[in-house]
């Protein structure tokens, strides 16, 4: 079976002779540092080897369980923000019928994301369309007190109660929290809710090969077997015995940090697939949560081609020569559409009459990396065969290794997030939440 490829030709002409070569002994460095554990942050390394550690008997425990909730529910909520849902929502996402909500037949329940945001108007609206509806909530947070996430569980869980009774809701309601502690857990203990835990050693963002992300995968109806023999497969391709040359992570590890040692401090991840936007979204968080510290790394944006092609297409190609693109590009589409030819030929497009919409799409691509490599943007490109679990299976776990291997070596620890901090003790402060009287004293100061 083929796996994902990395093509980095197409940034050689902006680097120096043998910038990327030169790198190979920090790389091997870096990614020596995650096996020993000896790198910073190394009590979050957990996901390292998660893919060929997960057993039959686990994957079949969160099968039953998403059975159970398929079985009872026309609607699931995920209520979970940042790790505890952009890599389920990604997945769901890229696998799923793009309109399949807007007619759904009852076969499958419909996932919707909630806790990721504070939105009055997104929380009512969501509440109003779960009147009407037998719904389940998997609950994902490691304390339980996240602000978002335990502000739309605690509207999710009353109003679950009052429509199907205690007893149904604790059949519907599911936590995936820490082992022992915090107030997600004492819910779920005191309530009596099936549970599955987050291990210690993994942080939000390297998640989603955990139940955070196998659960509501499952409950979406995809192949989690599939998903982890990708990341499994990955795990041996890019592992510490591959060559640096023949081993994808470490290759994009090291041209990434030549890029930005070159002055390229935005990378731009591109696709042609728009059912992989939320993956796009989800190595955002990757990167930027992983490497922004210290006043260094590379800030992580991404686009829809060729739809944002017509919004930042003129930016992209003429603007200030700080960026290069990541292109993940599907090399073959899961269904065939052929374009069809018309008599009158008003709109000029009968030359593409019996092509394939995505052989259009293709050119698209090809015609738009030349453009910007001749515009002075370095273009890497990552091919998927197709999109299947599989493939996105491999996809996850490559940008998980290749992002350790890279904060590695640009000499931040790629596990923490101090900055996160930052805002909530000033919201805390803000709404008089105990505990923070003299932060709040203190804005309340500056505002005046």
């Amino acid at each position: 079976m083929k796996n994902i490829s990395l093509d980095i030709t197409k940034t050689a002409s902006f680097l120096n002779e043998g910038a990327v070569a030169n790198l190979e002994s920090a790389v091997k460095a870096a990614q020596a540092s995650l096996e020993a554990g000896t790198c910073p942050g190394n009590d979050f390394l957990g996901w390292l080897h998660l893919p060929s550690s997960i057993s039959a008997d686990f994957l079949k425990d969160i099968k039953d369980t998403a059975a159970t909730l398929r079985a009872k529910c026309e609607v699931i909520v995920v209520a979970g923000i940042g790790g505890s849902y952009l890599g389920a929502r990604a997945v769901i996402e890229a696998l799923g019928n793009a309109f399949q909500w807007l007619v759904n037949d009852g076969s499958a329940p419909n996932i919707l994301f909630a806790g990721n945001n504070i939105g009055e108007d997104y929380l009512f609206e969501l509440t109003e369309y779960l009147k009407t509806k037998r719904f389940g909530v998997i609950n994902i947070s490691k304390s339980g007190t996240t602000t978002e996430t335990a502000l739309t569980f605690r509207l999710l869980k009353k109003q679950c109660e009052q429509q199907r009774g205690k007893d149904e809701a604790r059949e519907v309601i599911v936590a995936i929290t820490d082992a022992k502690r915090g107030a997600a857990r004492t819910c779920a203990d005191k309530e009596g809710y099936k549970s599955f835990i987050i291990p210690d050693n993994v942080g939000g963002r390297f998640s989603v090969l955990t139940p955070v992300g196998l659960l509501p995968i499952a409950c979406a109806g995809f192949d989690i077997d599939q998903l982890v023999a990708g990341a499994v497969d990955m795990e041996k391709v890019c592992g510490p015995d591959t060559p640096f040359a023949e081993n994808p992570a470490a290759q994009y590890a090291a041209v990434r940090n030549a890029l930005y040692a070159s002055g390229k401090k935005i990378e731009i991840m591109v696709n042609y697939q728009p059912k992989l936007h939320f993956m796009s979204e989800w190595w955002k968080q990757l990167y930027g949560e992983s490497e922004g510290k210290e006043n260094k790394g590379i800030f992580p944006a991404s686009c829809d081609f060729t739809t944002d092609l017509h919004s930042m297409g003129q930016w992209i190609q003429e603007g200030e020569r700080s960026i290069f693109e990541t292109v993940i590009s599907v090399e073959e589409p899961n269904h065939t559409l052929l374009f069809p030819e018309d008599e009158e030929n008003l709109d000029g497009l009968n030359f593409l009459a019996g092509k394939r919409v995505d052989d259009v799409n293709k050119m698209a691509e090809l015609g738009t990396q030349l453009a910007h490599v001749d515009g002075g943007v370095p273009n890497i490109r990552i091919a998927m065969p197709c999109l299947n679990e599989y493939y996105l299976g491999q996809l996850i776990y490559f940008f998980e290794i290749a992002c350790g291997i890279s904060g590695n070596v640009l000499g931040v620890n790629p596990f923490n997030q101090p900055g996160v901090e930052a805002y909530k003790k000033n919201m805390f402060a803000l709404l008089d939440k105990p505990g923070y009287e003299a932060e709040s004293k203190a804005i309340k100061e500056r505002l005046k």
